[in-house]
């Protein structure tokens, strides 16, 4: 509905069953209720890039899901089972399938047996 329905002409809010909530730094921009994580941002520019705008903004809070965080205070985004838009469809996401570094990290060397062992 994003970019597809003008909220002139629909209530996306009734349209898409989703519940407005109030956000804790921004008053003027609402959270969705039913999503397990909300970032509040400030615009600070916005740049014209031909048929598309590009929206640079500044994250003053974000709101998570107590159930999305462990008791070091880790995200477990995994657990809020996110969804993906590519080219016209919609997927959920998998198992993980890597991580920071692990395309570059060095691999665990099998050690040598010594000679006269076995």
């Amino acid at each position: 509905w994003c970019g597809v329905k003008s909220g002139q002409d629909v209530d996306k809010w009734k349209e898409m069953e989703l519940t407005r909530g109030k956000a804790e730094k921004l008053s003027y921009a609402p959270m969705i209720a039913e999503s397990p994580v909300n970032i509040e941002c400030k615009v600070t520019e916005v740049k014209e890039l031909g048929s598309h705008h590009m929206f640079l903004a500044e994250v003053v809070n974000v709101n998570v899901e107590d159930g999305l965080m462990d008791e070091n205070g880790k995200f477990h985004l995994s657990k809020s089972n996110p969804l993906v838009y590519s080219h016209g469809g919609y997927y959920e996401t998998g198992k993980e399938i890597g991580s920071f570094g692990y395309s570059v990290r060095k691999k665990k060397r099998k050690k040598k047996k010594r000679k006269g062992t076995s």
